[in-house]
């Protein structure tokens, strides 16, 4: 009994790492109709940037909190310079925007290869949420705890921005109907750097706070993108629900194949993937993209 109440609590925690990594992937697939293949780049840059903050900068360690959210803004900051310099001057040609977001995955990863090194960093889980709650005989680590919190918290704070904003009006608008959108006066343009450096900071602020969890190591961004497309696929293009519940059917799916089938784990992963391409291609909640 106990197994399975611990596993089930580190399914919720990795599947809340994964909606906050999903949710502007989502997002930005919906709006911009192409995979951003860099979305794993930016959660390990997010990672390594935090790392590198709560180690010290100029001899000064900052608390881990402001580490992730300064993260974040920096990893956000990139991200809209991507959109603006690089995807901006390629438009409708989705075959282009998909080898140039792959080339800067390999960019990313080679430079964070440089400059950090092979080595696994290893995250310090923040002092006052080490510790164990109990239930019963049961102990859940609090930092774990602490994560579900978190991604319910940003899941309210997104469904609040997209539903009860003028700025969620536009990006919903744009992401049901762009070419309409720009009929009514939406900057559309504008959007996509908008929805792109939100997507940027969410991942970064997914790769720091899970970094306690799962290290900050080479080719954790190869190891993150496909479960987010894997989310994306199973909940929806551009829906915040779909991605919140695609991210837990993955993370239940993957802790638990992991655990109990290891040498099937990619099989269980992928195959509800495949079933949804084949039997509802829009996703579980996503709508036919025109």
């Amino acid at each position: 009994m106990n197994f399975w109440l611990v596993l089930t609590v580190n399914s919720v925690t990795f599947g809340g790492l994964l909606f906050l990594l999903s949710a502007g992937f989502s997002l930005i697939f919906g709006l911009m109709r192409i995979p951003n293949l860099t979305h794993g780049s930016l959660f390990m840059l997010g990672a390594y940037f935090g790392a590198t903050l709560l180690t010290g900068v100029f001899g000064v360690k900052l608390n881990f909190w402001v580490a992730a959210i300064l993260a974040a803004l920096g990893v956000a900051m990139i991200g809209a310079l991507i959109e603006r310099l690089l995807l901006r001057r390629l438009p409708g040609d989705a075959l282009a925007q998909v080898l140039v977001t792959l080339g800067l995955s390999f960019i990313a990863a080679d430079l964070c290869l440089m400059v950090w090194g092979g080595d696994p960093i290893n995250v310090e889980t923040p002092p006052w949420l080490g510790g164990f709650m109990r239930l019963g005989s049961v102990a859940f680590p609090n930092y774990r705890l602490a994560i579900i919190v978190i991604a319910v918290v940003f899941a309210i704070g997104l469904w609040m921005l997209l539903e009860r904003t003028r700025l969620g009006a536009m990006i919903r608008a744009g992401v049901d109907d762009p070419d309409m959108a720009r009929v009514v006066g939406i900057r559309v343009s504008q959007l996509f750097t908008i929805v792109f450096a939100l997507g940027a900071a969410l991942a970064a602020f997914a790769g720091i706070i899970g970094g306690p969890i799962l290290s900050v190591y080479p080719g954790i961004d190869q190891d993150m993108l496909p479960l987010a497309l894997v989310v994306v696929i199973l909940g929806g293009t551009g829906s915040l629900l779909g991605s919140f519940v695609g991210s837990i059917i993955v993370g239940f799916i993957y802790n638990f194949g992991q655990a109990l089938l290891p040498e099937l784990a990619y099989f269980v992963l992928f195959l509800p993937m495949l079933l949804v391409l084949i039997f509802r291609p829009q996703g579980l909640f996503g709508r036919q993209l025109p």
